[in-house]
């Protein structure tokens, strides 16, 4: 019988299913990363039982000094895993009974294991919200740097990866400010949605000792206490919120990454990246690899795969907390860690590319990129309507495949045996120099167009580093 039951559990569970559930039911080896939380929600709880009368004052002031003897043993010896205790609470409390003896167990009055961690997962998440406003602003700040070296820059811009028309690279570079800006948009107000304070809600009906929440919320930096205890304990919006978020921004990151790779590469040729944030070959010295930027393409999948995972967690749960949101955190701390370092990593290849700008120019030149300027010319000087002008353009791009030049290399009388309407005054619109400077509309890639957006920028930069500076 014994055998038998010992090859049903099978291998390392010699136990049966007492060490089953010791495994699957433990946390500590993910959750010990809340242990600076925990400690802060711990501290601002016998904060305010001490102050309610509560616990007693000697009590509250020997369980803060435990606390804080803990947190001195974990700075410098990190956190100890005994499956026993399950998770970073039962820890941090079994440690507090050894430090100060049975009075540990006042701390836990007026509260739950379901509170105290979305309290503490509630400050973890605020605390990855922030690194990733700090570093999408790094990554925003590098970008209008090198678009304002780059505002007279021309490169082809595409459609399809096709030609389509000459911009300029600060307009390029300056489009992933636009799509930063907006993540910075979403984690702000992810942040503004997550600043309320689940403490106090107890296991998930409140309690009936008389707690000051709003002490606890102020403490703990929160702008007010939760609003509804069932909520408060079972909710994980906020979490949902920040991998959202994430997800667009590693979107834009593998956008920009794909870029670069593209550029780097032999047949563009438009951009060199530093040696730093590249890999040679085992076998082929001549190689130059991107891996830093394939890694922060490949990591967008992950930090999506993160969003997906806690989404499909959550979906089918009844009120209020059920085991499986202990799974909540393992996709958070992971997407948090690959998103700080994709920015990390792209803030670097943009400070530090070499973009080449005579195999940019000389790329837009190649691609016939102001076809659309000649159709347009010939609808303002020859008043030709669009769809003839269309025609005619096509016209003109054909002859110069034939003759393997460009349309500003095509003579007057090639073009107008194409179209007798068109005269000399042609030559001014099909230059790629006055393509890109004859989109000066708002937004448009025209250089000073480029360089206006690039002082506005710098002025948005400044004061969101003075608001947080205050």
């Amino acid at each position: 019988m014994s055998d038998s039951r010992n090859s049903m559990w099978g291998g390392r569970f010699a136990e049966g299913p007492s060490a089953i559930m010791r495994e699957i039911n433990a946390s500590i080896p993910f959750d010990k990363a809340l242990w600076r939380e925990d400690i802060a929600a711990s501290k601002a709880h016998v904060a305010m039982l001490g102050a309610q009368g509560i616990v007693s004052p000697d009590d509250a002031h020997a369980i803060a000094q435990g606390l804080d003897q803990i947190a001195e043993e974990y700075e410098a010896g990190g956190v100890p895993e005994n499956w026993d205790l399950e998770d970073i609470h039962m820890t941090v409390e079994a440690r507090l009974t050894e430090l100060i003896g049975p009075v540990a167990g006042r701390l836990h009055t007026a509260r739950s294991r379901n509170d105290q961690v979305a309290t503490d997962f509630r400050l973890w998440v605020r605390g990855a919200n922030a690194r990733a406003l700090a570093g999408i602003a790094a990554l925003r700040g590098a970008l209008v740097e090198r678009a304002g070296e780059h505002a007279d820059t021309i490169m082809p811009g595409f459609t399809h990866l096709q030609t389509a028309q000459p911009v300029t690279l600060g307009h390029h570079l300056m489009a992933y400010y636009e799509m930063l800006n907006r993540d910075s948009a979403r984690i702000s107000a992810a942040q503004d949605r997550l600043d309320e304070c689940p403490l106090g809600s107890a296991a998930l009906a409140g309690t009936g000792f008389p707690i000051d929440r709003d002490a606890t919320a102020q403490a703990l930096g929160f702008g007010a206490p939760t609003r509804n205890s069932l909520d408060a304990v079972s909710d994980r919006d906020f979490a949902l919120d920040y991998l959202m978020a994430a997800s667009q921004c590693a979107l834009h990151l593998s956008r920009l990454a794909e870029e670069l790779i593209l550029w780097a590469s032999q047949p563009f040729g438009f951009a060199s990246l530093p040696d730093s944030l590249s890999t040679g070959s085992s076998i082929m010295p001549q190689k130059r690899n991107p891996d830093a930027a394939e890694l922060v393409r490949g990591h967008a999948g992950r930090i999506i795969g993160a969003a997906t995972a806690l989404m499909i967690t959550m979906k089918g749960l009844p009120l209020a907390y059920s085991k499986d949101m202990q799974d909540d955190k393992p996709p958070v701390f992971e997407a948090a860690g690959l998103l700080d370092l994709s920015l990390a990593a792209m803030t670097g290849m943009i400070a530090e590319t070499t973009f080449k700008a005579e195999r940019m120019r000389a790329a837009a030149q190649a691609g016939h990129a102001t076809a659309t300027d000649l159709a347009d010319w010939l609808v303002r000087a020859a008043d030709i309507p669009f769809r003839e002008a269309h025609h005619i353009t096509g016209e003109a791009v054909r002859l110069a495949d034939a003759k393997l030049c460009s349309l500003e290399e095509l003579s007057l009388t090639d073009l107008q045996a194409i179209d007798p309407r068109i005269d000399e005054r042609v030559f001014g619109a099909l230059s790629i120099d006055a393509s890109v400077a004859s989109r000066a509309s708002y937004g448009g890639t025209a250089p000073d167009q480029v360089r206006q957006r690039v002082a506005e920028a710098r002025e948005q930069l400044a004061r969101a580093a003075g608001s947080m500076e205050e």
